[in-house]
């Protein structure tokens, strides 16, 4: 019992949770009209999402809270922040769906391969387009400038590129899923 509260109290664990709180703070400052601060936060919180997964790879500090706790952590920053921007009209509203039905779509996925005792692992597309979603994001803000010294919408360009990006992670997440989880099906016919 002991040994577990230590694996949970460890440093990628705890970054994990400051992400969780940094939630709040970027919607007080945000609604506030504290915009660039809030993007400080937002990028504060992007930074533990980085630092968290090294170090718990690097120390060999990866944990159960760890596997289901940081990816959700990410997910509710960056949704967060997209919900903030689209309402101020500064991301597209349908992007946002969009990422929205996909994340329902993850976690309903995730529900039914744990009954199975089966877990998916991030893959490089997945990360290469949250990375893309995150700089879309940070893009928006300066939408502004964007348009006046570009001439173009870059930022709504990136989202969109992002969007795509990820339903191809989606996709790669899907095959790799319903592999595994037949698989596992196999095993459990095999040793009832």
């Amino acid at each position: 019992m002991t040994q577990k509260k230590q694996n949970l109290w460890n440093v990628p664990n705890v970054l994990t949770m400051i992400r969780m709180l940094l939630i709040p703070v970027y919607w007080a400052l945000f609604v506030h009209g504290y915009t660039y601060k809030a993007l400080a936060v937002f990028l504060a919180a992007s930074l533990t999402d980085l630092a968290d997964g090294y170090i718990a790879r690097k120390y060999d500090l990866i944990t159960d809270f760890g596997k289901l706790m940081d990816p959700l952590a990410d997910k509710l920053m960056v949704l967060s922040v997209m919900l903030s921007l689209a309402i101020r009209g500064l991301a597209p509203k349908t992007a946002l769906i969009i990422l929205l039905c996909k994340e329902a779509l993850m976690v309903l996925g995730g529900a039914v391969l744990l009954e199975k005792g089966v877990v998916v692992y991030a893959r490089v597309i997945g990360k290469a387009a949250q990375t893309l979603v995150v700089t879309g994001l940070i893009l928006c803000f300066f939408h502004e400038w964007i348009l006046e010294h570009l001439g173009f919408p870059l930022h709504t360009i990136v989202i969109w590129c992002a969007v795509g990006l990820t339903l191809c992670a989606l996709l790669a997440y899907g095959r790799s899923a319903i592999r595994l989880y037949r698989e596992a099906g196999k095993k459990e016919a095999e040793n009832p």
